[in-house]
């Protein structure tokens, strides 16, 4: 009888430790941090504002694309990421940092005299 009731109160004491352990770590967790900050990135001829986005290492982002004149293209290469953007529209591109430096993006869709200086950077640090 009585090692009945130990091992009950050993149960009980394994269970009120893991429930604590439990309660910890989702006291820890914040539910904002899984969520991928949003960038808005507006184009027009033959400008990307922002141009210069920061990012950290590895972060989960969602570029939130508009164009003002012209369908325009927003690119990627190193990341693997393009959308086509047409004026009007709001278009939800998500993407994730690499290591740490410089990356370049950029309009590949010819949007006319000056498209070739339409690009920004992205830093990662």
């Amino acid at each position: 009888m009585q090692a009945s009731a130990i091992d009950r109160k050993r149960r009980r004491l394994f269970t009120l430790a893991a429930l604590g352990a439990v309660l910890t770590v989702a006291g820890r967790f914040d539910a904002r941090a899984a969520e991928p900050r949003v960038i808005k990135v507006h184009a027009r001829k033959f400008t990307f504002t922002p141009n210069q986005i920061k990012l950290a290492p590895n972060e989960n982002v969602v570029f939130e694309l508009t164009a003002q004149d012209t369908i325009m293209g927003f690119a990627i290469p190193q990341y693997n990421v393009r959308a086509d953007v047409p004026p009007g529209a709001v278009v939800r591109l998500p993407a994730q940092a690499g290591a740490a430096g410089t990356v370049d993006f950029l309009c590949d869709i010819f949007c006319g005299s000056g498209h070739e200086t339409m690009n920004g950077t992205i830093v990662v640090g």
